[in-house]
């Protein structure tokens, strides 16, 4: 059984993203379609897998990070407008049945990702 998970990493800070609000959608031909909201944790992690079994299916999708209001709510001083605001990841899902992690390892002006599992 498959899930998606992610994780922000602050690495401006040292320490894990925690209070990141980001939005899951799933993007077909005729449609980009929000499925959930949620916030990481103290560990910069959700509280479950953002999705799971058969939810999981293959396609694309996007996780959308609410970085700049992240450090903002830090107390960074940030530029208007921000050069970081929302970072969107694109990525397809080919196996439903396969683990897909994806990071976000951010600061104000850079952020990394990768396919963890």
């Amino acid at each position: 059984m498959g899930k998606l998970s992610t994780h922000v990493l602050d690495t401006a800070h040292g320490r894990p993203g925690a209070g990141v609000k980001l939005d899951l959608y799933r993007l077909d031909p005729d449609a980009r379609t929000l499925l959930k909201t949620e916030f990481t944790n103290s560990d910069g992690r959700c509280a479950a897998p953002l999705l799971e079994g058969e939810l999981l299916r293959p396609g694309q999708y996007e996780l959308v990070f609410h970085a700049g209001d992240y450090f903002a709510a830090q107390g960074v001083q940030l530029p208007a407008p921000r050069f970081l605001d929302r970072i969107t990841i694109a990525f397809g899902v080919h196996d439903g049945t396969q683990n897909y992690h994806v990071p976000l390892v951010l600061t104000p002006w850079s952020y990394s990702t990768y396919r963890g599992s």
